[in-house]
């Protein structure tokens, strides 16, 4: 694939992770279900998610597996201090405040990655990235609602917490993928984050509640679901968009992921669409048109 192309398929692999991540709500519930906590159902996502992209590493080049001594660091930010840690502090920030309040810290992220960009990076502001992000987050917090009840410093620092952390992939990510494939970069981060997720899940707890299933077929097979819809298959398309968009304008377009998640609680869990929620959807749209338009007036915007 040339260059070229890369640049065009580049948005369209992170709209394609934001849509995947949009649907993890039905899984998150389901699972709920079954006595699993936030933290066990963190905990079987990553170690399932971290088992396929081994195989999938493994089957189209096993010479991927070979990584630095010197990088491991830098896997270890990615899965521990990453995935991990974002996810542990929006599963917190749930329990702490309201579930509009939770998502709107969490999508701070785009903010704290516009800021890593130009410090590490040194990528330019440009007007249009300025505009999107203004418009993502604004509609994010439509999306979301607006809500501040039952709001603590903890709380607040949690909520940044899983901002910082979802926002820090794509930074770590940039930087691993100068030397790593996509594939190798996603295997590791994962293996690291399942490893993490184990000192913390109770896992005697969590097998009790496998054993105790009536349907441990069902519940084994769709925790597999869980791991490929949610993990495996947006990470990676997240992680190949990152070869091609920059880190600041891939945060901003992954800010798709609240509306999709408000679309498919209309459409299957029968939730009202607010006029709120309709033009925060609008406004994200907006949003990732304006970072796709063609340079037209200057090339760093």
């Amino acid at each position: 694939m040339t260059e070229k192309q890369n640049s065009k398929i580049g948005p369209v692999f992170i709209i394609l992770a934001g849509c995947f991540w949009g649907s993890m709500g039905i899984f998150v519930r389901r699972l709920g279900t079954y006595g699993f906590s936030s933290i066990q159902i963190v905990s079987i996502r990553v170690t399932l998610a971290a088992l396929m992209f081994a195989l999938v590493l493994f089957i189209k080049d096993r010479s991927g597996f070979k990584i630095s001594l010197r990088d491991i660091p830098l896997f270890l930010g990615l899965g521990f201090g990453s995935i991990l840690f974002f996810t542990v502090c929006y599963f917190k920030a749930i329990t702490m405040m309201s579930l509009s309040t939770a998502a709107i810290l969490l999508y701070t992220s785009p903010v704290w990655i516009m800021i890593m960009s130009v410090l590490f990076f040194h990528e330019k502001l440009s007007r249009n990235k300025l505009i999107a992000l203004a418009l993502a987050f604004a509609g994010c917090v439509l999306v979301s609602g607006i809500s501040g009840d039952g709001m603590t410093i903890t709380g607040l620092l949690v909520g940044l917490g899983s901002g910082i952390g979802y926002g820090l992939y794509s930074i770590l990510g940039t930087i691993a993928l100068r030397k790593y494939s996509p594939y190798t970069v996603t295997t590791y981060t994962f293996i690291f984050a399942a490893a993490g997720s184990w000192v913390i899940c109770r896992p005697i707890d969590m097998f009790s509640k496998f054993s105790a299933s009536a349907d441990l077929g069902f519940l084994i097979l769709f925790c597999c679901l869980t791991a490929l819809i949610t993990a495996v298959i947006p990470f990676l398309a997240y992680t190949l968009g990152l070869r091609s968009v920059e880190a600041s304008k891939a945060g901003i377009i992954a800010t798709i992921e609240p509306m999709v998640a408000t679309v498919i609680g209309i459409i299957v869990f029968s939730e009202p669409l607010t006029v709120m929620s309709g033009l925060g959807i609008l406004l994200i749209l907006s949003a990732v048109v304006i970072l796709n338009l063609k340079k037209m007036v200057r090339p760093d915007e």
